[in-house]
Parts: structure tokens; sequence; C-alpha cells
């Protein structure tokens, strides 16, 4: 039977963690809040969950869901060759709205639908949901709504949406603030050099940039990144090595990313 707790009240909350981590247990979906929008998730490491996922959205394997993660060490265990700079980004903005797509660890048993080899990988900025994911571990979560509907930004609008396919709905009021537009985190590509911004979110290109600057913005070609500029009083001599270096580096194929840039919001 389907139940929604009110998370602000702690018995509820108490209540509603337990009763979702059983749920995650027994290979169904739940509903939670997300510092970006309310997310449907699923245990991460079960087929089967994750296709009841796919199926309550009404999407295909073409398109699988991300990874919420409740600490940044659990990175390593489901990433490999994982690129210094998107450790740096993680470091700066985990948790928080940035999605890195990352090459999957090959050794796991799971099924996320059709990635490429690939794994999109998030921590939330949100306490209720690092709380279920203290207790669960790594959740396929993509977006509360069914495929081409609004995001969520309750849990009472997402039980419009999907109704009895979720097992526990957790709410936790407005997400992000009541009375500002659903946004989606900004997901980037760290599977290839240079790294891409596969979908403009939560995270401004600018803010990436401070930490890595040579990421392309979406849609941006390699001859389109902004050289580096220099603080006032400084010689230029250096720069145009850097410039240099952007504008002739072969331009890598990217692989098909575990979270599209079509997505919806997560």
């Amino acid at each position: 039977m389907t139940t929604t707790y009110n998370c602000t009240s702690d018995d509820q909350r108490t209540e509603g963690l337990q009763h979702a981590q059983r749920a995650i247990s027994e290979k169904k979906c739940i509903v939670l809040p997300t510092d970006t929008v309310y997310g449907i998730g699923a245990d991460a490491f079960s087929p089967l969950a994750v296709t009841m996922l796919l199926a309550s959205k009404g999407r295909s394997r073409q398109m699988p869901p991300p990874v919420l993660i409740p600490r940044i060490n659990a990175l390593d265990g489901l990433a490999t060759d994982v690129p210094a700079d998107a450790r740096s980004l993680a470091q700066a903005f985990w948790p928080g709205g940035l999605t890195l797509i990352l090459h999957a660890q090959p050794s796991l048993d799971w099924d996320l639908g059709d990635t490429k080899g690939t794994v999109a990988l998030r921590m939330p900025d949100d306490e209720i949901a690092l709380d279920l994911l203290g207790l669960t571990g790594p959740l396929a979560v993509s977006s509360a709504n069914r495929t081409g509907q609004q995001a969520a930004q309750t849990a009472s609008e997402a039980r419009l949406q999907l109704a009895e396919s979720v097992e526990v709905y957790l709410e936790g009021g407005f997400r992000p603030i009541k009375g500002t537009a659903a946004l989606p985190s900004t997901i980037v590509d760290a599977t290839s050099t240079p790294f891409r911004v596969v979908r403009q979110g939560a995270i401004e290109l600018e803010r990436l940039r401070e930490i890595v600057p040579s990421i392309l913005g979406f849609g941006e070609t390699l001859g389109e990144v902004p050289a580096p500029q220099p603080e006032p009083g400084e010689t230029t001599a250096d720069d145009a090595p850097v410039a240099a270096a952007v504008e002739q580096s072969p331009e890598a194929d990217i692989a098909e990313p575990g979270a599209p840039a079509q997505a919806k919001p997560e």
C-alpha cells in the first residue's frame, strides 16, 4: 500500500525513512526530496528495481537514471579511472547540484540501462536524501514525474503523476523552495577530454570553469573555449600556449552519457 510521510515531523520522518529503507530492500520504488527537485528512487544494484523505476516514469533503457551517493568517497567504489579534475569538481560542488558522468566500475553487478559503460553520479545537498542514502547505500534516482511532464517540487505533486507505482512518498516541503522554478542538476561528461556540460542546470558554467577552466559549455566546441584572462598588471606571455593547446587538442568522441543531455530534471 502506498504511504506518504510528512518528514517535517520528527516522528513521521523516522518512520518514513524506515519504511523507505524496507521498500528499497524489497526492490520497490520510493519518492524522496533532493536539493533540486523530488526524485523517484530504487536500488541501484537491482535490475528489477531499476526496471520498475523506468516503467513508473514511462522511460526506456536508452535514458538510464543517475545514481545518488551519500558521501564523496563512494565515488571510487562506483567509478573507475576518475580524472583529477573530476575529483576537484566533486570536492567543490558536492553535496550539490552537479552530476558527473564517469566510467563505471566494470566489476559491479548492476544494470541501469544502456549506459555504454558509464555512470552518472551525484551527492545531493538535502538532509532527508542523505539520511536515506546513509541507510540504503547508492540509489538510482530520476526526477519524480512521468517522462515529458513537469518535474515534481513536492511529494504530493509526484504522487499525482506516479500514483501506486511508488511504495513510499517522503514529503519534505517544496524543493528547491516555494516560488522558485524547478532546476535540474548540471551534468558534466568527465569521460573525455576536455570535459563537457551536457545539461546546464543548478551549477553555472562560470563556476565550473573556476575549478576546470577548459570545460566546454553545453553545445560549445573546442575553438569556442575562452582563454584564461590575466589579472590586472600580469603579463600575458603565459596565456598564449594555454589557448593554443586548447585550440589544437584533438576533439575526443563523447561516450553516450549515463544521463542524456535531454533528460528531465534530476
